[in-house]
């Protein structure tokens, strides 16, 4: 007798047909009649649920009809063709045993539910429909991105999640002590020499750094994990701990970081329209209208480019109808990104050459003194998808940067040698995968995304 998934059973139905197989799942229902009764069983690996025909020759037939919602069943059975066209195949039990009772306050009860309640039950809530297709999708995606850079031969880096730099320049940090911090409150004074590390130190905001020193010796590299930032921010858009997918690339200027960027996204949407199709149908019908047609359309388009300055004069030459005032020198709100995408250009865009101020002190002065060798990539329906850029490869003009910030060189001294070393031009991008996987699934806020979201005052479970 097989163990099989209920996704194998409506994939490969019809090799078990009249077969005896074992199931083993969690009731999301149950409907008990007379003599027979109907479970519906999901075990995670599929959308719909397999359902369980069970009679009165049971010998616990009494007891299974009284089984609750959440309750773990194994249940053994013959698969059948079943009447109903939207269930190709059911199961036919000759043995229910229930593995895991539920009572009848079982919160996650066959209707709907708010997301906002259901965040509050993130410990369940990966057992209703919606939130199961959105964390197979989140594996998904994981898989392809490590098969995409891994088919090209590009070397997996872990960096270090602990820290003792800023490589954003942000200053929004998570910091990470060992010291009493009770004592220091009553002594008013911290001696960081006393602490674990012997200074300060912080969880990461980006791997980029170091990933750069692997890239200058392996070529092709890219890191994917968690970062932190200790934003005090509340929006649908940010989290204090999320994913990021950062590649670096050695001998590489920006047109090939831009490639890049373009052929990782399309291979990425394109594995989940072929590999998740259930899911991206429940999307589309239930979650956001029009997202297949959209994720197709991206893998087929040619993405359009412009520059920070022309992106600029198009936002101003629509008129006064953003809330926020597009200027030169100024980043762009993410209605300037749905603008250009979805209403300008009607295709996702390359904005490049970033105003030098409002970037990081290591992407590459252009030759005008006044922009960087930065890209980020929009996507329809999403604005902002992908940050990169150049990175600045020539020692003077690096150290001339960091200066005109005010930065302390000698903290970052091991990243300046990689320019006295051997360096050469190299380029890399960064990927909220939270963002990515919102702009898959259509889902509007990144807590729905996050296995256990983390922001400002939450960290439950």
């Amino acid at each position: 007798m097989k163990k099989i998934s209920i996704k194998e059973l409506f994939n490969e139905g019809s090799k078990y047909i009249d077969q005896e197989v074992v199931i083993e799942g969690w009731v999301r229902t149950n409907r008990a009649q007379k003599e027979f009764g109907f479970l519906n069983v999901n075990d995670g690996s599929y959308l719909d649920n397999a359902q369980i025909v069970y009679e009165q020759n049971l010998s616990n037939f009494n007891d299974v009809s009284k089984f609750r919602v959440g309750s773990g069943v194994s249940i053994e059975g013959i698969v059948k063709e079943s009447p109903n066209p939207k269930q190709p195949y059911e199961i036919k039990a000759t043995k229910v045993v229930l593995e895991g009772d539920s009572p009848e306050d079982y919160p996650i009860q066959p209707k709907r539910h708010t997301k906002e309640f259901l965040r509050e039950k993130a410990h369940l809530r990966m057992r209703t429909n919606l939130f199961s297709a959105v964390f197979r999708v989140r594996s998904k995606l994981a898989f392809a991105i490590h098969e995409f850079f891994q088919k090209r031969n590009f070397i997996y880096v872990n960096t270090p999640l602990i820290t003792a730099n800023d490589g954003e320049g942000a200053g929004e940090m998570f910091q990470v002590t060992t010291l009493d911090l009770n004592r220091i409150a009553k002594e008013g004074k911290v001696d960081f020499s006393k602490d674990f590390f012997g200074k300060p130190v912080n969880l990461t905001v980006t791997g980029q750094l170091e990933a750069e020193t692997y890239a200058l010796a392996f070529k092709n590299v890219y890191t994917f994990g968690p970062t932190f930032r200790a934003e005090n921010s509340n929006t649908t858009r940010h989290a204090s701990e999320f994913w990021m997918v950062e590649p670096e690339v050695a001998f590489a200027v920006l047109k090939d970081d831009m490639q890049l960027i373009e052929d990782m996204v399309k291979y990425v949407v394109n594995y989940i329209l072929e590999n998740a199709k259930e899911e991206i149908e429940f999307f589309d019908k239930f979650v956001c209208p029009g997202k297949k047609a959209q994720l197709e359309a991206l893998v087929k388009s040619h993405v359009a480019e412009c520059t920070h300055h022309e992106a600029i004069e198009i936002l101003k030459k629509a008129g006064d109808i953003f809330e926020n005032k597009p200027e030169f020198g100024e980043d762009l709100a993410t209605e300037h990104e749905k603008y250009l995408t979805d209403v300008y250009f009607k295709a996702p865009v390359f904005v490049t050459n970033w105003p030098k101020e409002i970037k990081a002190f290591y992407m590459r002065l252009n030759d005008d003194n006044k922009t960087v060798a930065a890209v980020d990539l929009l996507v329809p329906g999403a604005g902002e998808l992908v940050g990169g850029s150049q990175r600045e490869e020539r020692l003077d003009l690096l150290l001339e940067r960091m200066n005109e910030l005010e930065m302390k060189i000698e903290p970052l001294d091991w990243y300046v040698d990689l320019r006295r070393y051997g360096g050469v031009k190299h380029s890399g991008f960064g990927l909220g995968f939270e963002r990515l996987i919102m702009y898959v699934t259509g889902m509007d806020n990144i807590r729905d995304v996050i296995p256990y979201p983390r922001t400002p005052k939450n960290c439950e479970f």
